[in-house]
C-alpha cells in the first residue's frame, strides 16, 4: 500500500469513527501548532478538526529542541499556540523554557491519568508507547532475561543492539531506571549494556529491528510502535522481516514496562489559546484516541480505549506507573552517565 493510499484510507476511517457526515465549515479561526511529531496521521486528525470546528491548523513541524528554542527566542511575540512533542523529557526541556501555560480543565484531568500529565496542568500526554527489548526468533529469547536490568548481564555480551545515547527514548529509559534503582545501579546498568553491545550504536530504532532480524545482533531496544510497522506490514519484505523478530516486555513480575508519552501543551503567549485547547480536547475524545493511536501505532493514553491496528496484538501488558515528569527530572543525570559510561 503506497502512503497516499494509506493516508486516504486511514482519513476515511477516522470520519466514519467521527460520525462525521456534514459539509466542512467555514473557516472562522486559528491554531498554530508547533509539532515535534511527523506523522501524516497527525495531520489527518488536524483536518478532521478543522472540518468540524472551522478552526485552521497551521502546523510548523521540525525537532523538538529547535522548536523549544524557537519559541523561547520569539518570546511574547511567538504565534506558537500548541507546542506538541514525542518524548515526556521534551516536555519537561519545554516547561524548564518556560514554554507552557497552566490548563484548568477538569474534563482534560478526568481523561488523562495523573502519571501522564503535568501536575499543574501544563501538558498532557496524548498517545503512550513502551521501550522494549525484541529478539531474533531463530536465536530466542536468552535464558533468565526478565528485566532491563538484566541487560546488564555478562551472559549477554556480544548480543545488544540501541540507538546512541543523545537519542531521547534512551534518555528517559535511563532516567527511569535511576528513578527506580538509583544513580549508581543505573550507571552499572549502563556500563554492563556497553559492555554487550553487539556493535557500535547507530541508525534508528528501524535499523535496530532490521538488524536484530537479519542476527546481527540477538537482542534490541526499541519502541513499540515501530515494531508493529513490519508485523502489520502489507509490503512483502517488511511482513519477512517482521516474522524474523518477537517483541518481549520486560519487568512483567515488577514494576512493569517502561511507558513514554507524545503529549502537547498551551503555548504561554498563545494568541489563540481558547483553540489551543479545544484541539487537545478533539485529540483526546475516544474516536480521536482511538485513530491517534492507531495512525502511529501507538496506545491511547485515555483508559478504557482498546488499542486496534497491528500494535493490538501486544496491547496486554503490565505498564510502569512512573510519572512521566520523572524521566525530565532524571533526565540531565542520565545523560552524564552515558557519557561516563562511554556510550556513544
Amino acid at each position: 500500500m503506497t502512503m497516499k493510499a494509506w493516508i486516504a484510507g486511514f482519513a476515511i476511517l477516522l470520519a466514519a469513527a467521527c460520525g462525521e457526515k456534514e459539509e466542512a465549515r467555514p473557516i472562522t479561526g486559528e491554531v498554530n501548532v508547533y509539532s515535534g511529531r511527523h506523522y501524516d496521521s497527525d495531520i489527518v486528525l488536524f483536518d478532521q478538526f478543522t472540518k468540524e470546528t472551522g478552526i485552521r491548523v497551521n502546523l510548523i513541524e521540525a525537532g523538538g529542541d529547535a522548536l523549544i528554542e524557537r519559541i523561547a527566542q520569539e518570546a511574547d511575540a511567538s504565534p506558537a499556540d500548541i507546542f506538541m512533542t514525542a518524548d515526556a523529557g521534551i516536555l519537561w526541556r519545554a516547561d524548564e523554557r518556560d514554554v507552557f501555560r497552566a490548563i484548568d480543565s477538569e474534563e482534560l484531568k478526568r481523561r488523562v491519568p495523573a502519571q501522564y500529565r503535568h501536575p499543574d496542568g501544563k501538558w498532557f500526554g496524548l498517545s503512550k508507547r513502551a521501550r522494549i527489548i525484541i529478539y531474533n526468533k531463530e536465536m530466542g529469547l536468552p535464558e533468565g532475561l526478565e528485566t532491563y536490568e538484566d541487560l546488564a548481564d555478562p551472559a549477554y555480551r556480544g548480543m545488544i543492539c540501541v540507538r546512541s545515547s543523545s537519542n531521547i527514548y534512551n534518555q528517559s529509559l535511563l532516567a527511569s531506571i535511576i528513578a527506580h534503582d538509583g544513580t549508581k545501579a543505573a550507571e552499572e546498568w549502563a556500563q554492563g549494556v556497553v559492555a554487550n553491545f553487539a556493535r557500535k550504536p547507530q541508525g534508528n530504532d528501524t535499523s535496530q529491528i532490521e538488524a536484530v532480524a537479519a542476527g546481527l545482533c540477538r537482542l534490541g531496544i526499541v519502541n513499540s510502535y515501530y515494531t508493529a510497522r513490519y508485523k502489520g506490514a502489507d509490503d512483502q519484505k517488511a511482513a519477512e522481516i517482521g516474522e524474523k523478530f518477537e517483541l518481549f516486555f520486560p519487568n512483567q513480575a515488577g514494576r512493569g514496562a517502561h511507558v513514554n508519552i507524545s503529549g502537547a501543551g498551551v503555548a504561554k503567549h498563545a494568541p489563540n489559546a481558547e483553540n489551543a485547547e479545544r484541539l487537545i480536547a478533539f485529540l483526546l475524545r475516544d474516536e480521536s484516541q482511538t485513530a491517534f493511536a492507531r495512525g502511529n501505532n501507538e496506545y491511547p493514553v485515555v483508559p478504557g480505549i482498546t488499542a486496534e491496528g497491528p500494535i493490538a496484538a501486544y496491547a496486554d501488558f503490565k505498564a510502569d506507573e512512573l510519572p512521566a515528569s520523572a524521566l525530565g527530572e532524571h533526565q540531565a543525570e542520565a545523560v552524564q552517565i552515558f557519557d561516563r559510561v562511554g556510550w556513544p
